[in-house]
């Protein structure tokens, strides 16, 4: 069955791969917009590459809406270490010469699942989750048109990647994230656990520096980059393809091993900030519910979404 979804994301290397995988699958995925967030680059950045990725690939039928510049009470924590000063690596997109959307996207958010049917659209959060939690701080309500969110976010076993105790996109609005996670619709996160296990290795890179399509040159240019910087910051070989595992469990949920937790997320401790406690249903009673994905297939997924690049 096609779903209907809307990605939030803030590219960022990874978000583009998302968003180029889920374009190339039109039969399946009906793209309603998509809302760019502050986090891996300013807001700005990340309004920007949405619009080339949608050039990149002749889709300039999708619009975009940016959204929040900052977290709602932390301060703004990006990661242009990683992702470049442009967010895309060495690649260059270009230009979009699709108007220019004056919709904030939470205005968006709020008039699309206000005006929605119950549970009949799917949302895609591959960055801070600030969007959507002050829609739902808006409007309540709304929660009622979601059918699944699909969201990159948090660590359990593997800890973090920003600081010993958080991922990224947890760490970067921690508020934000228990506000979403508790909003009571059905939810898929794919935190690091599962995401480090698919990474770029160096026959995966071979594999797209081969191909003659530009998406997954673009794609290669970007994940050069991040490459270079894993090895550098992590002594780790293959950057973690983290944001691309959300579109490949909408295409391909057999690949994924998810199981039944409980999620709650720290919020007020400064060094422990954006942990999200993963334990079993039964053990505690804060946190939300959550299908929690701990394992994937890593040949197949990679096989998967690089089919769907090549189809742009």
């Amino acid at each position: 069955m096609r779903r209907s979804i809307i990605i939030d994301c803030d590219p960022g290397v990874d978000d583009c791969i998302a968003l180029m995988a889920a374009l190339g699958s039109p039969k399946e995925l009906d793209i309603r917009a998509i809302c760019v967030v502050a986090g891996n680059v300013p807001v700005e950045t990340c309004y920007r590459n949405a619009r080339g990725v949608l050039a990149l690939a002749g889709r300039e039928d999708v619009p975009v809406y940016a959204g929040c510049e900052r977290p709602l009470s932390v301060e703004p924590a990006f990661a242009d270490h990683v992702h470049g000063e442009s967010g895309l690596g060495g690649a260059v997109l270009p230009d979009s010469a699709a108007p220019l959307s004056g919709l904030h996207a939470v205005d968006y958010l709020c008039e699309t699942f206000g005006n929605a049917a119950p549970g009949s659209i799917t949302m895609v959060i591959t960055g801070p989750m600030t969007n959507l939690a002050t829609a739902l701080a808006r409007d309540p309500k709304i929660a009622a048109a979601v059918d699944e969110l699909v969201i990159m976010g948090g660590a359990g076993t593997e800890g973090g990647n920003v600081t010993p105790h958080a991922e990224f996109n947890v760490f970067a609005d921690p508020h934000a994230a228990e506000i979403v996670l508790n909003c009571g619709r059905p939810i898929t996160l794919i935190g690091l656990d599962a995401t480090l296990q698919f990474r770029c290795t160096a026959n995966r890179m071979q594999r797209m520096l081969a191909s003659p399509h530009s998406a997954v040159a673009a794609a290669s240019d970007m994940i050069a980059h991040v490459n270079a910087v894993y090895g550098e910051i992590y002594g780790a070989e293959g950057a973690a393809l983290h944001d691309p595992c959300t579109i490949g469990y909408l295409l391909a949920p057999e690949l994924f091993k998810v199981e039944m937790v409980r999620v709650s997320v720290v919020c007020d401790n400064a060094e422990r900030r954006g942990h999200t406690a993963v334990q079993a249903p039964s053990s505690i009673s804060d946190g939300a519910v959550i299908g929690w994905v701990t394992g994937l297939d890593a040949q197949p997924l990679f096989n998967l979404l690089i089919d769907r690049m090549e189809r742009l």
